[in-house]
């Protein structure tokens, strides 16, 4: 369960007086994610989302984060909007921690998806592309090259066992991959984190994308290589046939993309599957058992390193 953080009733009912939604109804803690606590939030005739940003979650990245869904929201693209407070804010502080209020957005996450389903999953991260370019705010990329070799070094100093054997051909992956970013891709912001779970499906068709917490300005190319990375891969790390050919279609039927980016999606790939290999890796071996969240296999996402590197 994703709840590190404890709100009780009264202690909402406290926060909401700062906003206009109507007289506070119950509060349901919501066991999807790892990174922050979320409610479900009922108030008179509402359903909203109340998220407690945890450590993890760096507060200065906020407006970035929630603006940028709101810019989206305001074009007509299904990302839940902040809800303001009275003073004109997103963001006030609960139990110590930054907290918002988000619309709710209908729907639920597919855990098979259909060939026609990660189509339309693509469809939507290309039109995200296309819709978040107007977006004047910036924010570099969190978990970029430069933070994956600090996980590594932090890991150089617990990992053992298979971790080890998993740390090692990351280190191997680190010196061949270099600095996979190139300066003539397109560049705009991108969602970073564009996995299953995060899409979700109302009766056959995208009715949102939420979690936008790793949103940064980095290349869209590596924004289509996480999200093919997520897509086209089964929970071991083997491809699910035609999925990756699926996603790529319904992504370039609305932005197809340009040579370069082509010629350089595999070594993006790769990249994609060493950055997520490494947090897994580094959240499994410095894990706190006193949290109510297990830590995802790394090797999972170490096993889609080869097939990128087969395509390039």
């Amino acid at each position: 369960m994703a709840v590190f953080t404890p709100v009780s009733d009264d202690q909402a009912r406290a926060f909401l007086e700062t906003y206009d939604l109507g007289a506070f109804r119950a509060l349901h803690p919501i066991a999807e994610g790892v990174e922050n606590t979320n409610y479900r939030l009922e108030t008179e005739g509402a359903r909203h989302v109340l998220t407690l940003f945890e450590a993890r979650t760096d507060a200065a990245s906020l407006p970035f984060c929630l603006g940028l869904t709101d810019h989206l929201a305001g074009r007509g693209f299904a990302a839940p909007r902040p809800v303001r407070n009275r003073d004109g804010g997103w963001v006030g502080t609960l139990n110590g921690r930054p907290a918002a209020v988000i619309e709710w957005l209908s729907g639920a996450w597919l855990r098979d998806p259909s060939p026609s389903e990660v189509e339309a999953a693509g469809a939507m991260l290309g039109r995200l592309h296309l819709e978040a370019g107007g977006f004047a705010v910036a924010r570099a990329n969190p978990v970029g090259p430069v933070a994956w070799r600090a996980l590594a070094d932090r890991c150089q100093t617990a990992a053992t066992g298979e971790d080890r054997v998993i740390l090692d051909g990351v280190e191997a992956a680190l010196v061949r991959l270099g600095d996979p970013w190139t300066d003539d891709l397109p560049r705009g912001p991108i969602h970073a984190d564009y996995f299953p779970d995060n899409v979700l499906f109302d009766d056959g068709a995208v009715s949102g994308v939420i979690d936008f917490y790793f949103g940064c300005t980095d290349l869209l190319a590596y924004d289509l290589a996480i999200a093919l990375s997520a897509w086209g891969f089964d929970g071991t790390g083997t491809p699910i046939p035609g999925a990756i050919e699926a996603f790529r279609r319904g992504y370039e039927a609305v932005r197809p993309l340009t040579p370069p980016e082509a010629a350089t999606l595999p070594h993006l790939g790769e990249a994609a599957a060493i950055r997520f290999t490494l947090t897994r890796l580094h959240d499994r071996i410095f894990h706190d058992p006193t949290k109510l969240v297990t830590p995802k296999d790394p090797g999972a996402f170490f096993r889609r390193a080869p097939w990128w590197r087969e395509m390039g």
